[in-house]
């Protein structure tokens, strides 16, 4: 199992390209469910959850010619709306094909979804949605069964999520495309992912209004009405953020992060403004600048456009050498300070109580062993090695993989010493 080892002390400078948005990309190869002809996406990061994805479509009748950064998603021959365990406990994502399924074939049967441990993150939402367009549900050994009405159409409705959920907002959207009469989404989250998806989904033909905000309205068209389609995905600002926290890590640190973009990252531009990070449009993307010591900064996650979860951790590992006292709290996952434990082994001073992280500011950290135990925390704890000292190497780099691409040869082009040991010890 490889490991990523990294050692610490430099300050990043130059310039990173931010590649394709995953959780763009996902529910949009999910939308290619709805069209039976072949559809091409660009930008597409290369990436373990895009080969899932890619396997997943193939297994349901729809072959993808992986070339990236450009996928091809082929026409329909014979599909099946059946996702099997195997394949969707890989990723948590792959419940969109759900929402596909069941609108344009009248029936889907799909595992119930695994992913990162970093909390129960039901689909009851997803369901709720899809009843109240007339399914009938079953959850039965595992698989959740979804029966459209009588015809295998859905039909519009106004449905009210009981909070913002991501993919539940975007496996109804998609459904609702190719429903009967009009349906109104109300509640819904706002991220840009969703704005991307509304903005493929009209490619296609379908009359989304309103996605971004809070209610989305939906005006259904007929099965098949649906055309394939050419996009290039959004660049990731999530991969963008990370990268600028990892600019900020050491002091001296200046790098321009390509394709970044203010309006998505607000934010945490506003956040690491506070702690002492300087933050300027540059060309093409933002320039990051670390030029004296870090002040703490209390923060907590919030849907969009609040600061996104998928940033604490990489925040909150900078902050570990930061003047002062700070408090992190967590909402929208239960379970997502499992990098805290992995960061004080390597000299933090950070406790936990509840849902908020109580982070008092070292002088240093210190190279350790450390286990990876999901996407983001990955991520931070590569960053807490930059700035330890000596050697750290962070293991279960599988989780990495699933949201960063080419992540130490992008670290290698910033002058950092990282590199990836193949065939480490879990």
């Amino acid at each position: 199992m490889d490991a990523i080892r990294v050692r610490g002390g430099k300050p990043l400078t130059g310039r990173v390209r931010v590649s394709g948005a995953k959780n763009a990309a996902l529910p949009i190869l999910c939308s290619t469910l709805l069209s039976d002809g072949e559809s091409r996406l660009r930008n597409v990061p290369k990436l373990r959850d895009m080969v899932t994805t890619a396997a997943l479509l193939k297994f349901l009748g729809r072959p993808v010619d992986m070339d990236a950064p450009i996928f091809t998603v082929g026409a329909a021959t014979n599909v099946k709306p059946e996702a099997p365990y195997e394949l969707v406990k890989q990723m948590r994502a792959s419940v969109l094909v759900l929402g596909p399924l069941v609108a344009r074939y009248g029936r889907a049967k799909v595992s119930l979804p695994g992913g990162c441990a970093i909390g129960a993150r039901p689909i009851d939402q997803h369901l709720k949605g899809l009843e109240a367009m007339g399914c009938k549900i079953e959850v039965e050994k595992g698989y959740v069964i979804c029966e459209a009405p009588a015809g295998g159409r859905l039909i519009g409705a106004e449905i009210r999520f009981d909070m913002p959920t991501v993919t539940g907002t975007e496996n109804v959207l998609m459904a609702a495309t190719l429903a009967k009469g009009r349906t109104t989404l109300v509640n819904c989250a706002k991220e840009p992912e969703i704005e991307e998806l509304a903005r493929v989904l009209n490619k296609m033909g379908a009359r989304v209004d309103g996605a971004g905000t809070e209610v989305i309205h939906v005006q259904g068209v007929e099965p098949g009405a649906l055309e394939p389609f050419d996009h290039a995905i959004m660049p990731d600002r999530i991969e963008a953020g990370t990268y600028m926290c990892a600019a900020a890590a050491v002091e001296g640190g200046d790098v321009i992060v390509e394709g970044a973009r203010f309006e998505d990252l607000e934010a945490l531009i506003r956040t690491m403004q506070s702690a002492g990070v300087l933050i300027d449009a540059a060309d093409g993307g933002i320039r990051v600048r670390r030029q004296g010591p870090l002040r703490c900064v209390d923060f907590s996650t919030e849907p969009h456009p609040g600061f996104p979860t998928d940033m604490q951790a990489q925040l909150l590992a900078i902050l570990c050498l930061a003047e002062g006292e700070c408090h992190i709290s967590e909402t929208i996952f239960e379970n997502r300070f499992m990098h805290v434990p992995e960061l004080v082994r390597m000299g933090a001073n950070i406790t936990l109580k509840g849902h908020t992280a109580h982070l008092k500011g070292v002088k240093q950290l210190y190279g350790a062993s450390v286990m990876a135990t999901d996407l983001r925390a990955s991520a931070s704890l590569v960053i807490a090695g930059l700035m330890a000292d000596d050697e750290t190497e962070v293991r279960r780099v599988y989780h990495i993989d699933r949201g960063y691409e080419m992540i130490e040869q992008k670290f290698q082009g910033l002058g950092a010493d990282v590199a990836r040991v193949r065939g480490a010890e879990a």
